[in-house]
């Protein structure tokens, strides 16, 4: 399987994003019509469930470029949605939706939904994606065996899913334990080099398990075809603010754990750590997002994950600055400060004692795009 490489250290986001209709708030199984007007576009796509739309960037040099290009798709999309008396909001999973989700009828995801029987209707949740370019399969692969131990971090900044059909979950990201029940989502596979993952690949296609790349679901994987490593283990953002300093994380953190050298990573973090230990820090991460404690031996001692996730970024603000990403990525502290999106979810719920005033509040996030996006640049 051959890797295209980039040349350049380039960036790409997918942001998937809730339907809900303008008057009941509820999920709206609207991607069909709404893609009668972008029947041309590879930016606006249709996903897995009928109430969900996936906004993708170009191939850009900064997350600067990426965000603005899905802002501009944004106001399109909502200028459509409001015709088809719709509108939409960004959260990992929708607040109150009771309802079983739709599948859209394409041949790949009835083949899915064909393959995954009930648990297809089931998996009604959101994120955003962020691809970033590598150089060869060979550092894509170093890149991803750096960061799985540290996906509690992306978890957690992006924790932005604590209700579920009406009830507060008690978890920051809830969206991680709807989609523990598929077996192809979570933790990768371990692979020393590009070689390994072929092997896996080969073998993988051959047993009926898969039948393309896109049937892997992990928190990181690579992405021959574009040349990239993509991480997917963030809940969809809320606002642009969040969506471009989460994109910018993520492609610095990348492009830090492909070019570090391993004594240089061990610094920050074990990369020893057993399974069951990533497994757990994970879990802890969705359940408490940046409050969780990060167990970071095999004896069980423990730290804050937000002192871990502070000292990430300072390690990242050198290719941050090289990069061009030093502003965006000082958001993510401002995340840590002010709370990520659980946390504003969490607030409204209090003061108005209501999931339905929840949604409200994610659809407002969203209804101006362009004065949130000035905003990101004050």
């Amino acid at each position: 399987m051959d890797f295209n490489r980039s040349y350049e250290p380039t960036v790409g986001v997918e942001w998937e994003l809730q339907l809900v209709d303008t008057k009941t708030l509820d999920l709206y199984n609207g991607i069909l019509p709404l893609m009668e007007f972008f029947p041309e576009t590879e930016h606006v796509k249709p996903e897995y469930i009928q109430s969900c739309v996936e906004l993708t960037s170009c191939v850009a040099k900064t997350s600067d470029e990426a965000v603005r290009h899905v802002s501009n798709t944004l106001t399109h999309i909502q200028r459509r949605c409001r015709e088809l008396e719709m509108d939409v909001c960004g959260a990992g999973t929708h607040p109150v939706c009771r309802e079983l989700a739709l599948i859209t009828p394409t041949p790949r995801y009835l083949r899915l939904k064909q393959d995954a029987g009930h648990l297809a209707h089931r998996q009604i949740t959101f994120s955003t994606h962020v691809h970033t370019g590598m150089r060869s399969g060979n550092e894509a692969i170093r890149a991803m065996s750096h960061l799985v131990p540290v996906l509690p971090a992306f978890i957690a900044l992006s924790a932005n899913s604590p209700f579920w059909r009406g009830y507060k979950t008690g978890h920051a990201a809830y969206r991680h334990r709807i989609l523990a029940a598929s077996p192809y989502y979570g933790l990768p596979v371990e692979f020393q080099n590009w070689a390994g993952f072929e092997r896996f690949f080969d073998a993988a296609r051959k047993s009926g398990m898969i039948r393309r790349l896109k049937d892997i679901h992990w928190d990181v994987r690579p992405s021959p075809v574009f040349g990239t490593l993509e991480i997917r283990t963030m809940d969809a953002a809320g606002d642009l603010q969040t969506l471009r300093a989460l994109t910018a994380f993520a492609r610095v953190m990348t492009l830090c754990m492909a070019r570090a050298s391993t004594a240089e990573v061990s610094r920050l973090f074990p990369l020893d750590l057993p399974r069951w230990i990533i497994k757990e820090n994970c879990y802890r991460a969705s359940h408490h997002g940046i409050d969780a404690m990060f167990i970071h031996d095999e004896q069980g001692s423990s730290r804050p994950l937000r002192g871990l996730i502070e000292e990430l970024i300072s390690f990242c603000q050198p290719t941050a600055a090289e990069t061009g990403e030093g502003r965006n990525l000082a958001l993510c502290r401002k995340i840590l400060a002010d709370g990520p999106g659980y946390t504003r979810q969490l607030e409204v719920y209090a003061a108005s004692h209501s999931a339905r005033a929840v949604v409200e509040s994610l659809r407002n996030q969203l209804l101006e795009p362009q004065r949130i996006e000035e905003q990101c640049y004050r």
